[in-house]
């Protein structure tokens, strides 16, 4: 009897152990098939270039919607600035928050998904300016701590009442010395931790599912980002993504060179603070069609190959911003108005 009743209970634990094993492994591959890699562009300028009655053109020649023209080529999401109190100039200007509120509308209603880009500024913030808003320039620290949350708050506010919720927030543009200088400058950590955890809390108080990124540029260089975001752990800044820039051209080396050492750094990030990583801004020179194709392959792969899906996504700077109209050289359009075929990358 005793003998019958141990083969029972072993039969029974056996049973329990495959059915928990194959809820497990159910579970898992739900949160696997769930997981979307996000692949996408920043197109800040687009409202202007169309203002200014910039044409966009299939490979056919057929005219077409800028969105649609990078959603065709694989892209599901799109990045936009704010800026404070911008001017109309055309190439650094525009980016108010009704501005953003449109084109982030128009974005979703293609079905694709939005990413919110504070710069903290009346036009561009980045590693080697940081300029606070004019009508913010006299204010003290308290007061400045207030701006940032309020700007913030109000601005996704805005979003979330037009019936837009992003999925990701930047709580600063490209920050590895701070931001709203002098006041968030790296040289003082302690207030650039409040600043930052400023804009994490105005984000939550609107919707606290969506995810606040934290911004370096350098994507290849894991000395800086240790260095970053070492302070930010010990001034406990509050993020959910760290934001990555990889931009080979400007630090004068092919990406082939380079592409390792953000794989190390991708890697790094993700054991080291245990956060998800993202490539936010990535480009190539517009005249060299396949290096550019390679580039953002590579990078793709990069970011995809961080295990359990801790990679997000990959987003152009701009690949709209032809040349011609924006004088940058680092777009994936060509002078006849269609898109490279390096933006072909986005379709894997």
């Amino acid at each position: 009897m005793k003998k019958a009743t141990a083969q029972f209970r072993f039969v029974l634990m056996t049973i329990i152990t495959l059915l928990i094993t194959s809820f497990c492994r159910a579970q898992t591959n739900s949160i696997a098939s769930s997981f979307v890699f996000s692949k996408g562009a920043d197109v800040g300028w687009l409202p202007q270039m169309e203002a200014t009655g910039y044409k966009f053109y299939d490979s056919d020649g057929t005219q077409k919607d800028c969105l649609q023209l990078l959603k065709d080529r694989g892209m599901n999401s799109i990045r936009l600035r704010v800026w404070v109190n911008p001017n109309d100039d055309k190439a650094s200007g525009h980016c108010s928050k009704e501005e953003t509120v449109a084109m982030a509308l128009r974005a979703q209603k293609m079905g694709m998904r939005v990413m919110i880009n504070f710069h903290y500024s009346d036009s561009w913030a980045d590693p080697a300016k940081q300029f606070k808003p004019k009508a913010w320039e006299n204010h003290s620290f308290p007061e400045l701590l207030n701006d940032v949350y309020t700007h913030t708050f109000d601005v996704i506010s805005a979003l979330k009442k037009a019936g837009i919720t992003p999925e990701w927030v930047q709580v600063g543009n490209e920050i590895p010395g701070g931001m709203m200088w002098p006041e968030g400058s790296t040289k003082n950590w302690v207030q650039l931790g409040q600043l930052l955890n400023k804009g994490y809390d105005a984000v939550k108080a609107v919707d606290k599912n969506i995810k606040v990124i934290v911004h370096v540029d350098e994507g290849n260089n894991n000395a800086k980002f240790r260095t970053f975001f070492d302070n930010a752990t010990a001034q406990k800044v509050k993020y959910d993504i760290i934001g990555l820039s990889y931009y080979p051209f400007w630090i004068k080396k092919d990406y082939s060179e380079t592409i390792t050492d953000l794989e190390y750094n991708l890697n790094d990030m993700v054991k080291r603070y245990n956060k998800d990583v993202m490539i936010v801004e990535v480009g190539g020179e517009d005249d060299k069609v396949q290096n550019t194709y390679e580039l953002l392959k590579a990078t793709i792969n990069a970011v995809k190959k961080v295990p359990n899906n801790r990679g997000l996504g990959v987003m152009y700077w701009e690949p709209q911003g032809a040349k011609s109209w924006s004088g940058y050289s680092l777009s994936a359009w060509q002078a006849d108005g269609k898109p490279s075929p390096a933006l072909d990358a986005f379709k894997n």
